[in-house]
């Protein structure tokens, strides 16, 4: 579940034209808002005085905003969209009849998988907005983080390194497919041992070492 407190609560809906009119948007971008998104709800607030905090931060506000989509094969430029031109700090719960997904912006989008509705759980862990906001990252970019040691490394650090991970295991997939391809012995040598190089330093990274 979302567990937020009730002082929290907004749950205003908000007309999506009010969105998309505001937004520069390319035509066919702003044609795929009206045929992908149904509603959007401003559905939390959360702020120092809401959650009763009392450590300052240079996050002033975070919002939660429910967006109901017409399709599972959405645009993910919308959100985006909607998050880079906000000036708050932004928690999407996206929302196609009973599976839930979560998105948030921190220099790109990131997306959790999708998921049943009771199923969904983000917690605001922390003692300043700031954190609060760190946790979601956690939450929703760093869900399921390969890296093993992460206490010496930021949130940025940690993100760049899972992005790290994840393109260094496609390169490993397609290296160890070409070496398993290749007929000629020496050219096949010198894809295995780039295929061992290349996971060597996958293990390196895997254990926080950039």
């Amino acid at each position: 579940m979302i567990d937020f407190p009730e002082a929290t609560r907004i749950h205003k809906r908000v007309p999506k034209e009010a969105f998309y009119k505001r937004l520069p948007l390319t035509a066919a971008l702003r044609e795929k808002f009206v045929t992908d998104v149904d509603k959007i709800f401003i559905e939390n607030s959360l702020t120092m005085k809401s959650l009763r905090l009392t450590k300052e931060s240079d996050v002033k506000e975070i919002l939660l905003i429910a967006i109901s989509l017409k399709k599972k094969e959405f645009d993910g430029r919308i959100v985006e969209a909607i998050a880079r031109q906000n000036p708050h700090n932004l928690v999407f719960l996206l929302t196609l009849e009973s599976e839930r997904q979560l998105a948030l912006y921190h220099g790109k989008l990131y997306r959790s998988p999708w998921i049943l509705e009771r199923d969904v759980t983000l917690t605001p862990n922390g003692f300043s907005l700031k954190e609060i906001w760190n946790s979601f990252i956690e939450q929703i970019a760093l869900a399921k983080e390969p890296i093993e040691t992460v206490d010496e490394l930021t949130i940025d650090q940690r993100l760049a390194l899972k992005e790290k991970i994840l393109n260094l295991e496609k390169q490993i997939q397609k290296a160890e497919a070409a070496a398993w391809k290749e007929t000629q012995p020496k050219k096949r040598f010198a894809l295995y041992s780039n295929v061992q190089k290349l996971k060597h330093e996958l293990e390196d990274l895997k254990h926080g070492k950039t």
